[in-house]
């Protein structure tokens, strides 16, 4: 048995019931009135109207822009005023097209006077003695400046008799008051054109209209006055309001059967609706309407909306990768893959998939995993929406959604530092990475440390400086990225107590004995990279003997045995002298870089010097070394 659908969608049914009645008996929606708009501050009562079908047919008001309208004989008038308790309305006709003749006829400057003269006859209006008035006194100055008449005859006629513009309207001009001389005008047409701007003032006489006296009657009912706009003649109807409106079952008049049976098989249709709609909605995973995505209430928490990047739907970027196609997979990290992928613009980007924690997560390692993935996922929006350097990976926006977290990302198109060292030949050539390559890639990735260190406030900490975060430019110039392990340092307490993250081979030894953090934790993880720049070996290594499976332990046992040139990569052995020399002492930097003792090593402003002079040895150009140092970056503490 389906269960019972909650009490406030039964509630729903019945009233969507009783409205079919209501509507169904009244066949008319006048007694809902309109949201007013201007003039009006309220909805005007009749015999105006707002909605096709009510009030009096002829005082229809259209809502429009700069000003509501009104339509009287196929003419459409501005209604510039009105009030509540008048007989009278202040209109100014819409301009018609104005074809060339008709601009040629006022070469001035383009009129609003109608091509056919005001006709209200037929109506209940008329058109008020002092606008009347006006016209009838009018007269041109002699001799009268008139356009050619025989291309621009209702010019002409206006200019020699101004009344005509209000047809038979006003009648003859003696029939009307004078209200005050004149005085000849110049040019009539312009005073014409003033007047229509200002409004004709229309008048009508409710005793002339057998509508006024039927709405009375209605209104005496608590009835709303309305007409079938569907009948030619538009006879009138009186609306009554729903609360009058009883259901059929309950009337004295023998009731249809046929319309009730349809009503009672409409009902069960309602109710087996929300049966079906409440058990949809109760066995999908419950969300509270309060519950917001997690990880966009930690990034507003702690970082403006509006300083943030982009939000993506998933859609769009499930769309841009070809629904995540594996054939576009261009990598693998410890969070999540990177694919391939092109924004509705045409950008080309990399976009990183973390999988979000899911309530079908069973085990505690699943859930870690999850929460982790969470946290970088938000740590690595903080820390690239605040810095800024050209050596940096950019981060163009990103998506939280429950089917997964992504990031997007510039696309890098020429591969990793480790897929140029360690990666296919055939692909990377790792035999064109010259020393002088090198020592520049070496010395980017060390500005970056060094802008990160010192530029920022607070600094941060990469913490996880590797061959396989350094991306590579067509024109060999590196980009720095993955900041999910990345944490921002209080210079008052110069370290970070937190657990050791990052990736082995390359994580400070001292780090993970004391859990401190500190810069000095990013140096010992670049002196590992130039270790690799040096060697052409990789940071990790199963292959070599235990106590060699790291980079660094190799390395430091070979120099302080005086065997550099056992680790020498022979790539670069053909480079000649100058080369050579510098490679010894990059090997040296490096050396101190992987000291045991933090204290032992060089900071990254001490490691950018040196390394500015090596390259220059390099080039064979000594100079001094220049700062790296820009502009302070604040970054909010997270």
């Amino acid at each position: 048995m389906p269960p019972r659908p909650p009490p406030h969608l039964a509630a729903a049914a019945a009233s969507v019931l009783l409205l079919i009645f209501a509507t169904g008996t009244t066949g008319h929606t006048c007694s809902t009135p309109p949201s007013p708009c201007p003039p009006f501050a309220s909805t005007p009562p009749f015999p105006f109207s707002l909605s096709p079908g009510c009030g009096h047919p002829s005082f229809h008001i259209k809502c429009a822009t700069p000003r509501a309208t009104i339509s009287i004989n196929n003419l459409t008038f501005s209604l510039l005023r009105f009030e509540p308790n008048s007989t009278s309305l202040l209109l100014s006709p819409q301009p018609a097209d104005t074809t060339t003749t008709h601009r040629n006829c006022t070469p001035s400057r383009p009129l609003s006077i109608p091509t056919k003269p005001i006709n209200l006859s037929a109506s209940p209006f008329h058109v008020s003695d002092s606008s009347c008035s006006r016209l009838s006194v009018l007269k041109p100055c002699p001799p009268p400046n008139l356009p050619n008449c025989s291309h621009c005859s209702w010019q002409c006629k206006l200019i020699k008799d101004p009344v005509q513009l209000l047809h038979e309207s006003c009648g003859s001009a003696s029939t009307h008051p004078q209200l005050s001389e004149q005085g000849c005008q110049a040019d009539i047409l312009d005073f014409l054109d003033n007047f229509l701007t200002w409004g004709i003032e229309i008048e009508w006489d409710e005793n002339q209209d057998t509508y006024f006296s039927k709405c009375k009657d209605c209104q005496s009912k608590s009835g709303v006055c309305a007409y079938n706009s569907t009948d030619p003649e538009k006879e009138f109807i009186c609306v009554l309001s729903r609360s009058q409106v009883s259901p059929p079952w309950i009337s004295q008049q023998r009731p249809n059967r046929i319309a009730i049976l349809s009503l009672i098989f409409l009902f069960i249709c309602l109710l087996l609706v929300a049966t079906i709609s409440t058990i949809i909605v109760r066995s999908r995973p419950k969300l509270s309407n309060t519950e917001e995505d997690p990880a966009i209430l930690y990034l507003h928490r702690h970082r403006s909306a509006s300083l943030l990047p982009p939000t993506f739907t998933y859609e769009e970027l499930a769309v841009s990768t070809n629904n995540f196609d594996p054939k576009r997979k261009i990598g693998d990290g410890g969070f999540g893959s990177v694919y391939l992928g092109q924004l509705q613009d045409d950008r080309i980007v990399a976009v990183k998939y973390l999988h979000k924690h899911q309530p079908t997560i069973s085990t505690a390692a699943e859930a870690a995993k999850a929460l982790t993935s969470t946290k970088s996922f938000c740590n690595e929006i903080l820390i690239l929406s605040s810095i800024n350097h050209p050596n940096l990976v950019k981060l163009h926006g990103y998506c939280s959604d429950q089917r997964g977290l992504l990031l997007v990302y510039d696309y890098v198109p020429n591969g990793t530092l480790a897929d140029h060292l360690h990666g296919s030949k055939s692909l990377y050539r790792k035999g064109s990475l010259k020393w002088q390559v090198r020592v520049d890639m070496a010395l980017q990735i060390a500005i970056v440390i060094e802008y990160l260190h010192y530029s920022v406030v607070p600094p941060i900490v990469h913490r996880d400086i590797t061959s396989s975060n350094i991306f590579i430019e067509k024109d060999m110039r590196v980009k720095v990225g993955d900041f999910g392990l990345s944490r921002l340092l209080v210079r008052d307490t110069e370290s970070v107590w937190t657990g050791p993250q990052g990736t082995p081979g390359y994580l400070d030894p001292e780090y993970y004995r004391s859990f401190h953090l500190t810069e000095k934790s990013d140096v010992y993880s670049f002196g590992v990279v130039l270790l690799e720049l040096v060697t052409g070996m990789r940071a990790v290594d199963q292959r070599r003997e235990k106590r060699e499976v790291a980079l660094a332990d190799l390395a430091v046992a070979r120099i302080q045995m005086g065997l550099l040139e056992e680790l020498v990569d022979l790539d670069l052995v053909g480079d000649g002298e100058a080369a050579m020399a510098g490679v010894a002492a990059a090997a040296e930097l490096a050396f101190r870089c992987v000291a045991a003792d933090k204290d032992d090593r060089p900071d990254a402003r001490e490691v950018v010097a040196e390394l500015r002079r090596i390259r220059s040895r390099t080039r064979g150009v000594v100079g001094p070394a220049r700062s790296s140092n820009s502009t302070n970056h604040v970054v909010p503490e997270s």
